[in-house]
């Protein structure tokens, strides 16, 4: 008996149409639940608009950065939407933009620091806010600074304010600055698992906690010396700046508690008379001021104001489609990396990509790349430079811009170029070198497995679980040591020092960029506007434009992006913020991504992990 042809048809045909029809349900829905949204959004929102005499309320939320780390771009439109939160990014190009934006708008009379979801910020990028808070203030206008509590980080800032308001129930908390790590070398014999460390410069303390249980002299000595520094400029800034004595700000014991007795216990009446804040008030006190200072605003109770995040929207530059001599930007931000990787760290193919389509470009005339890195793969760093060398070969300048750390890799990648700047409080050099490879044959011993076979050779049974023998160990020490040569030679033919000189600042060590101005190892104190400016003189260039040089996201992503950007604000707060849970597991487990992630060929790594200061 034959089946029948017409019936099988019909019945691929029936499951094809259910398959296809649901297809399109599904389709329809996320898209009419998409475009519903929008509606939502559109028929919601208000245009922005600034009225004269308005305050502009710098209300920064989460960390400032140089290059924000790429996510997926729902999670980052639903933590950063037009408010920002405490675990998001800020670009510090953007806030030094609407800042500068400010001081020319006449609608503009006054600046409101609101910090208080202020998070991680280094004091170099901290600083060059605080020179664009001094221009506007140049002008002829106000900053004025709200706080229920200021940490170190937005006191800082706070301190270029004209006023600085601070609620009677609240206080500043000046600590100072500290490096701590954890060391593991205990740990690890009670795991029994082998960390076999290579390294070349006394002060080079990355590996430091995997073979010993706490720090050396040397890198004490160092990290003591780098502090001192950090901490001078800080206090010397902020003495400056409310002019108060540098040594009223950290009090020891016995003076902090006479001074709290003063005030009979109260941080707020205490700040006041240390003259670190101008007035006690609370939230309904500081809008009655602002009201006499700028007006009430049309709609609503509150005095007259603008948030950054509108502010910004309003004054972004719509996008020139006139190609004009131009000073291109890249940003190398974050740990640098073997092969692709994303926005927010450094890769060796991805980075030398931009760099390449720089060399290329006709419009670009000169360049400037902004550091801000600890370091990483040796392989990768000179992969870059090496791209760097290609740009310079095709007559292109290359100015580097130091952020708030340009050390090991990061010095590396910096080293060839035509001019460097820092700024006065940059982490650089760390001119060294390690590599580390972890073995658990012992470990695994103990726990009843055992590896045993045969190989042509002793380098083809080289594994984590077999122990590296002592003429192994050898070659690769010797490695190291060649790498080490390898970038001290690099300094001193860059920085035209010579290789005893270099050896005697390099081992290692993690100096200020105020330091290494003194060392030769940069050539002057400045921020990325002097990087840009020294660019185009060194290109001859008198009119030009600015350019940034960066990874783009896919039509799609951007598409999602701006479409949930638009439609956060109506979602769910629970939905925008991680829970302190998943803060407190991302710091723990912060170092051991890092580490993790290492994925240099050779295992050498030019890396500064004493560069985190707290």
């Amino acid at each position: 008996m034959s089946a029948n042809p017409s019936f099988f048809k019909r019945i691929c045909l029936f499951i094809w149409n259910v398959l296809n029809g649901t297809r399109k349900l599904i389709l329809n829905l996320i898209f009419f639940g998409f475009l519903a949204l929008i509606l939502i959004a559109i028929g919601s929102s208000e245009d922005i608009k600034v009225e004269d005499n308005s305050a502009l309320v710098l209300n920064l939320a989460g960390s400032i950065v140089d290059q924000k780390q790429q996510v997926d771009p729902i999670e980052a439109a639903l933590k950063q939407g037009n408010n920002g939160s405490s675990d998001g990014e800020i670009l510090l190009a953007d806030i030094i933009y609407v800042i500068d934006n400010a001081t020319h708008d006449n609608r503009i009379s006054t600046i409101v620091l609101d910090l208080a979801e202020l998070k991680r910020a280094g004091i170099s990028k901290l600083q060059s806010i605080g020179d664009a808070l001094n221009r506007f203030k140049e002008s002829g206008k106000k900053v004025v600074a709200i706080g229920n509590y200021y940490e170190q980080n937005q006191y800082f800032l706070a301190s270029f304010a004209t006023t600085i308001y601070l609620n009677p129930q609240g206080s500043v908390s000046l600590d100072g600055l500290s490096m701590y790590n954890q060391y593991f070398k205990s740990a690890l014999e009670k795991l029994k698992i082998k960390a076999h460390i290579f390294r070349v410069g006394t002060f080079k303390s990355a590996v430091e906690p995997y073979m010993r249980d706490d720090m050396s002299d040397a890198a004490r000595e160092a990290s003591s010396a780098l502090l001192a520094d950090i901490w001078q400029s800080y206090t010397q800034t902020v003495a400056k700046n409310r002019q108060i004595d540098a040594n009223a700000l950290v009090l020891d014991s016995p003076s902090y508690l006479a001074q709290l007795d003063k005030a009979e216990g109260d941080s707020a009446t205490m700040a006041l008379n240390m003259k670190w804040v101008d007035t006690l008030a609370t939230d309904e006190e500081f809008r009655k001021i602002m009201l006499d200072a700028v007006g009430k605003e049309n709609n609503g109770d509150s005095f007259k104001q603008v948030s950054f995040y509108d502010y910004l929207t309003l004054v972004t530059p719509l996008p020139s489609f006139i190609e004009q001599d131009s000073v291109g930007i890249i940003v190398a931000s974050g740990t640098i990396l073997n092969g692709s990787q994303p926005a927010g760290q450094i890769g060796g193919d991805s980075t030398a990509d931009l760099l390449r389509k720089a060399r290329f470009d006709k419009h670009i005339k000169a360049l400037v790349l902004r550091v801000d890195s600890p370091g990483g793969s040796a392989f990768a760093s000179e992969q870059i430079r090496q791209e760097l060398l290609a740009l310079k070969a095709a007559g292109k300048p290359v100015v580097v811009s130091m952020g708030s750390l340009a050390a090991s890799g990061g010095y590396w990648i910096s080293a060839s170029a035509d001019y460097i700047f820092a700024t006065p409080t940059t982490l650089t050099g760390s001119i060294g070198i390690f590599g580390m490879i972890t073995t658990f044959e012992d470990s695994l011993a103990s726990l009843g497995i055992h590896t045993d076979g045969v190989s042509t050779s002793e380098w083809a049974g080289l594994s984590v679980t077999r122990t590296l023998s002592p003429q192994i160990e050898s070659v690769i020490q010797r490695h190291i040591e060649r790498g080490y040569l390898d970038f001290i030679s690099l300094v001193a033919k860059e920085r035209k020092i010579s290789l005893e000189q270099v050896d005697k600042i390099a081992q290692g060590r993690v100096w200020s960029g105020k330091k290494a101005l003194e060392l030769g190892l940069v050539d002057e104190l400045g921020d990325i506007d002097q990087a840009v400016t020294k660019a185009a003189q060194l290109a001859n260039l008198s009119l030009f434009d600015t350019r940034l040089i960066e990874q783009e996201l896919t039509p799609e992503q951007r598409f999602v992006q701006q479409m949930f950007a638009s439609v956060s604000a109506y979602l769910p707060a629970s939905l925008s913020h991680s829970t302190l849970l998943e803060q407190m597991l991302n710091q723990w487990t912060g170092s051991l991504k890092t580490i993790a992630a290492f994925n240099d060929p050779n295992h050498v790594y030019v890396y500064c992990d004493s560069c985190v200061i707290n």
